[in-house]
């Protein structure tokens, strides 16, 4: 008996346990949200806050359902500016590769550097 009652008790604080990290996860999406929010004014936001300071379980709920869709919304735009960036970055990066091969060929042909220079510089460019 005494032993169910142990693993009665280790699953019942792994609940717990659980329960506090996913609400702390939520926590701090919302807050995310909050500062990510630009429609939202500064008064609101620190309103917010307060009430998550002093209420947090109901003010997250309420934040959930009464502001979830425009979260979704917010964290999707996030996403897609990221993803915009890193496409960009990769972009400049790979043009990098091709300016520098095409003014090692330009310096080529004006016979600046020779055949042997060009292939260690576009080697180099490609690495």
């Amino acid at each position: 008996m005494d032993f169910l009652h142990n693993v009665g008790s280790f699953f019942w604080s792994l609940f717990w346990i659980f329960a506090l990290i996913a609400y702390l996860f939520a926590l701090f999406n919302i807050i995310t949200d909050l500062f990510r929010d630009r429609e939202l004014s500064g008064g609101w936001k620190a309103l917010w806050l307060i009430f998550l300071f002093f209420l947090p379980f109901i003010t997250a709920l309420a934040y959930l359902v009464f502001r979830g869709p425009g979260m979704a919304r917010r964290s999707q735009a996030a996403a897609r500016r990221q993803q915009e960036e890193m496409d960009s970055y990769i972009r400049d990066v790979a043009g990098g590769a091709a300016d520098e091969i095409a003014k090692g060929k330009q310096l080529l042909d004006s016979g600046a550097i020779t055949p042997e220079e060009y292939q260690r510089l576009k080697a180099h460019a490609l690495a």
